[in-house]
């Protein structure tokens, strides 16, 4: 389960984008929490902090208790907007959530036992087409992330959402389909030999006959 991670944040006596560029020169990163049929909160956070909590790794798919006044709120972030060349964060949205609520995260994918998958052995490549998988679960119980073992798999095999065992509780949010999440491919080299291969076994041409010229009978 991911931790729990805590903010303080104090309360924003002003909206509105020139006190926002104010709260950044000061080293603040305004906020808004919403939802739970309550009204939006504007706040803002210490930048510092911010940074801090988002290179967890899990900033995104972790409850975040964000304290107001003394009073904790339960959250998760929905969303964090950066300056395009600084990458400072400029913004964050989170949603306010009860302690038992269903929500659903994006949950990062780890693979492991690459030593013991006979197609990446034999060169092959391990080509993820989904990094995240995006899940529906209990906010008390967020995994860190889904492990997806590649014990045996050989050039060809694709692993699909229904071959994954996710924790008790924890649901794929995309229900009508089985998705794939990786693939392993054939090294390009491999392909090379094989298309080389094929060139040569192709039958030859049948010699032309110049032009003007009869084929002899």
């Amino acid at each position: 389960m991911s931790d729990q991670l805590t903010l303080s944040a104090e309360a924003r006596e002003r909206a509105g984008k020139g006190a926002s560029r104010a709260l950044r020169r000061e080293g603040r990163v305004p906020c808004v929490i919403y939802g739970n049929k309550e009204d939006p909160a504007t706040i803002h956070v210490e930048e510092k902090a911010l940074m801090k909590a988002l290179h967890t790794g899990h900033f995104m798919n972790s409850v975040v208790m964000v304290e107001v006044a003394g009073s904790p709120v339960r959250t998760l972030p929905k969303d964090v907007s950066f300056h395009p060349v600084s990458d400072r964060p400029l913004h964050v949205d989170f949603l306010r959530i009860s302690e038992h609520a269903k929500v659903t995260v994006n949950v990062p994918v780890h693979f492991v036992n690459e030593d013991a998958a006979p197609g990446i052995k034999r060169g092959g490549v391990l080509n993820v087409v989904r990094h995240e998988l995006e899940l529906t679960c209990d906010a008390a119980e967020i995994p860190d992330a889904i492990t997806i073992d590649l014990t045996g798999r050989d050039i060809g095999d694709s692993i699909h959402i229904s071959a994954v065992t996710l924790p008790e509780g924890v649901t794929s949010a995309i229900d009508d389909r089985d998705f794939t999440i990786a693939t392993i491919i054939a090294p390009s080299a491999l392909k090379s030999t094989e298309g080389d291969t094929e060139d040569e076994e192709a039958p030859a041409a049948p010699d032309e006959v110049p032009s003007g010229q009869k084929e002899e009978e």
